[in-house]
Formats: C-alpha cells, sequence, structure tokens
C-alpha cells in the first residue's frame, strides 16, 4: 500500500516543477483552487470533504492524500471523513470501493 505522506511531498515536488515551467497556468490554478476552498455559504471543512470525495470517484491516490490532509487540517474528524468517503462510493461504485483503502490509509499515516 503507497504512503501517502510521500504521495503529499511527490505533489509538492511536482507541484514546484509545474510552477517554474508553466508559472501563469499554475497561478491561474492555483488561484481557481483557493477562491473555490475558501470560507463562503459552505464552510471550508464542508469543501474539503467534497473535494475528498470527488478524489476517491476520480480514483486520484495524490488528491486523496492531499484533501485527506485538508479535512484533517480544517477539523473534519474521522468519522466525518469515513461517512464523506461512503458517499463517493455510493456514487463511484465498487471501483471508488478499491480506493476507500487509501483513505484509511492516509488517515493512519497523517494521524
Amino acid at each position: 500500500m503507497k504512503d501517502y505522506k510521500k504521495l503529499l511531498k511527490e505533489w509538492e515536488t511536482y507541484s514546484k516543477k509545474l510552477m517554474k515551467e508553466t508559472p501563469e497556468t499554475m497561478k491561474a490554478f492555483s488561484g481557481f483552487h483557493h477562491a473555490s476552498v475558501a470560507e463562503g455559504k459552505l464552510d471550508v471543512k464542508t469543501k474539503e470533504l467534497i473535494a475528498l470525495g470527488t478524489a476517491i470517484t476520480a480514483r486520484c491516490e495524490w488528491c486523496i492524500a492531499i484533501h485527506v490532509k485538508k479535512c484533517l487540517d480544517a477539523k473534519a474528524s474521522k468519522e466525518e471523513i469515513l461517512e464523506a468517503s461512503w458517499v463517493a462510493v455510493l456514487m463511484g461504485g465498487g471501483p471508488a470501493l478499491m480506493y476507500f483503502q487509501g483513505v484509511l490509509k492516509a488517515l493512519e499515516d497523517f494521524s
């Protein structure tokens, strides 16, 4: 099973390379990302739980690492993260269920 702390570090390294190679596009994406998860009618925790659910259905292990960490940073409980993950499995079916194990491993790695 993957080390989700390592996956997060991989993304951080890769995103720095992308920022160097394509700064305008990465700045635009980063701005879009920050605007999308900023406090609004939905709080940051809720938005990160939605992002985690989407990461599961998109089958992106790096995204799972990022958003489990961000959920924890936003004070989501393990129970809230697991519940949101089950909603993602509901919408994504069996393939999404296979990525739920990544959520459990990331919770272990970041806790």
